[in-house]
């Protein structure tokens, strides 16, 4: 029997595939033979049967993987050298179905109870680069579990990302507004409103001030959209945003009013910004 052959055999005997609370017990032996048959240069079939069980159980965590309350000790090893290296991008259809299974394996690890808001925040400083990058995959489902995970990223981070790190972070939910999905775009305006929480409650806002306004800018665009889903949708992030700077989202609404198809949206921002005092 060849290596590969043993550790297709250890897990497939392994508690992982019962996902019972006895998996948590056996930790130390599952976790390296994971980290060993998730590497790049593995046999791809295996590693997306692994990832989707390793998604079930982190899943049920407290159930299975974290049974006896050691799986946090192996965050690392998760973040570092399970997922960081599946998410990394090469060639092919078969190399984008192992991304879209590690994202969907970060989405179970980032919902699933187990991890501390500090533990989480651990993880977005590993993977958020990755994660962006994701957000440009053919698969909807990629692009829309991307999405959530970064509103949890910032949802955790409590305004604490570097400002730099945050900047980063807008642009690429922009772009997912104009995704063929609207599940996608609508999981994208709930991101920005996150990221504009966060903005809200950093140090330095006139740090943002460019940012911002370019934001309400493109937001404006999309808030002429022909769904009105994504109407309403762009108008909770703009009333969320108008908080920073309300005299700049007052003078780039009142000069783009005209070209809409319908007044009706701008008059209530502004309206909303008129209504609420600012907090600079």
């Amino acid at each position: 029997m060849t290596a590969s052959a043993r550790e297709k055999a250890h897990i497939a005997g392994s508690p992982a595939t019962a996902q019972g609370p006895a998996l948590g017990e056996a930790l130390p032996h599952v976790m390296p033979t994971l980290r060993a048959c998730l590497q790049p240069s593995r046999d791809p079939q295996m590693r997306l049967k692994l990832f989707s069980t390793l998604s079930t159980v982190l899943l049920r965590a407290t159930d299975t993987i974290d049974s006896q309350g050691q799986f946090p000790s192996y965050l690392e090893t998760v973040t570092k050298d399970i997922l960081a290296p599946n998410l990394q991008w090469h060639a092919g259809r078969t190399a984008a179905a192992i991304r879209t299974a590690a994202v969907s394996c970060l989405w179970a690890l980032t919902s699933s109870e187990v991890l501390s808001a500090k533990q989480i925040q651990d993880v977005q400083e590993t993977l958020m680069p990755q994660v962006l990058t994701t957000l440009e995959e053919d698969s909807q489902m990629t692009r829309l579990i991307s999405c959530r995970i970064i509103n949890t990223f910032l949802k955790t981070s409590g305004g604490m990302t570097d400002p730099e790190k945050l900047i980063k972070i807008y642009p690429e939910l922009l772009k997912r507004l104009d995704d063929v999905s609207n599940d996608v775009r609508m999981a994208a305006a709930s991101t920005l409103v996150t990221w504009l929480q966060c903005v809200k409650g950093a140090d330095g806002k006139s740090y943002y001030q460019s940012s911002v306004q370019y934001l309400y800018r493109e937001l404006l665009v999309h808030l002429d959209d022909p769904e009105r889903a994504i109407q309403d949708a762009i108008l909770e992030v703009l009333k969320e945003g108008s908080e920073l700077f309300p005299d700049l989202l007052v003078r780039e609404t009142e000069a783009v009013i005209h070209k809409h198809r319908s007044a009706t949206y701008c008059e209530q921002l502004l309206q909303h910004v008129q209504a609420v005092p600012a907090t600079q």
